[in-house]
């Protein structure tokens, strides 16, 4: 026998069993042929699998989602994967805001307050960017990778074993429904007698090869159980590396609030209108009770310097520690280090002191003075 023989004589086979297979099919959706229904055990497992699938589909998509926002990225990251060649990096928005906020401060100068403040709070962006980017690579690795390892590796293979199933119980119900019909026409004609034993000669084939694939498609179901098992001590290091990038952030924003503390923080909307600022009132929370926090050569003045200040009877001599533009004709300009005489008057705002230096006189902030013994 020649190949060519072989190949059709097989390319012949291959159509009649797929023939026999959709004619089955069609007649089982009909109504107009029996089904083998698969045991109850078998079901529960391939309903089990389905739905281990499509729950595992949305988590990975909606976790990529969140530590990757851009979609345009998600789909760059994608090619780049699938061509097996690492993504470029790039910088990430924390990072790119911190580097903004970094060259806006030293354009505005690091020794002026507002400056300054920039300069630390972008320092504290990039490495909350740095922090973003630890999370990405650690989830991706101990989170999404075996996720997405069940989805295309082993829920394929359950995929693959479980439509050879479909068709090997079609090839099964197929056989009966030729049993069926020869033994119906062996009752008038003896001649069919043949055809009935081949029949079943045929179901019992079948039926081992049904039998025999069911054991295996109900093998690599039962390992779902493994594969939610697995997925729960990923899920596990997925926790622990937000629990990580979350707690580093606190930390970056608590030491960078104890920072900005350090620096005055009056915002002004017009020349006629100033608004005070909010610092001294959440930073014994902030820092608890402690009279002084020192970043970078800054000193804070005490709450309580900042009573006795306000509380205090007839004039004191105060310094001050930054550099202060007044907003209207009702205060007064300061420069840093110099040393002004304060008092208070009643009914003044409870942030605010007179100030005087020399024939001058206005209001000064309280936060930017450091009283003198």
């Amino acid at each position: 026998m020649n190949i060519m023989d072989f190949n059709v004589k097989k390319l012949a086979a291959d159509a009649g069993t797929f023939l026999s297979r959709a004619v089955q099919f069609t007649e089982e959706k009909l109504g107009q042929a029996e089904k083998t229904e698969l045991d109850a055990h078998l079901e529960n497992l391939l309903s089990k699998a389905e739905c281990t699938k499509i729950w595992t589909e949305k988590i990975m998509k909606q976790t990529e989602v969140l530590l990757q926002p851009n979609p345009n990225a998600r789909i760059e990251e994608f090619v780049y994967e699938k061509l097996d060649r690492k993504a470029p990096s790039r910088i990430n928005n924390p990072e790119l805001l911190g580097q903004y906020m970094i060259d806006a401060g030293t354009e505005f100068g690091p020794g002026t307050a507002y400056g300054n403040a920039l300069i630390k709070c972008g320092e504290t962006q990039k490495r909350i960017g740095t922090a973003d980017r630890e999370l990405i690579q650690t989830s991706a690795l101990n989170f999404l990778t075996p996720l997405r390892n069940f989805i295309e590796g082993d829920y394929k293979t359950i995929a693959k074993e479980r439509k050879l199933l479909q068709n090997k119980r079609l090839d099964l119900d197929a056989a009966k429904t030729r049993l069926k019909k020869a033994k119906a026409a062996e009752t008038r004609n003896s001649i069919w007698a043949e055809e009935v034993t081949k029949s079943e000669q045929e179901l019992r084939i079948t039926q081992s090869e049904f039998d025999r694939q069911a054991e295996i498609t109900r093998l690599l179901l039962e390992g779902i159980s493994s594969t939610h098992a697995h997925h729960l001590r990923c899920l596990n290091d997925f926790v622990e590396a937000q629990m990580t990038y979350y707690a580093q952030c606190y930390q970056y924003m608590l030491d960078l609030q104890k920072q900005l503390g350090s620096f005055p923080s009056n915002y002004l909307s017009n020349n006629n209108q100033t608004s005070v600022t909010p610092v001294p009132s959440v930073l014994p929370n902030a820092i608890g009770s402690s009279a002084m926090a020192s970043t970078s050569g800054l000193v804070i003045t005490s709450p309580s310097n900042l009573s006795d200040l306000k509380e205090c009877s007839g004039s004191r001599k105060a310094r001050v520690l930054y550099d202060y533009d007044a907003a209207n004709s009702t205060e007064l300009s300061l420069l840093a280090d110099e040393v002004i005489t304060v008092f208070s008057v009643v009914g003044m705002d409870s942030d605010w002191l007179m100030g005087e230096r020399g024939n001058q006189k206005g209001k000064v902030p309280i936060t930017y003075l450091e009283l003198l013994n």
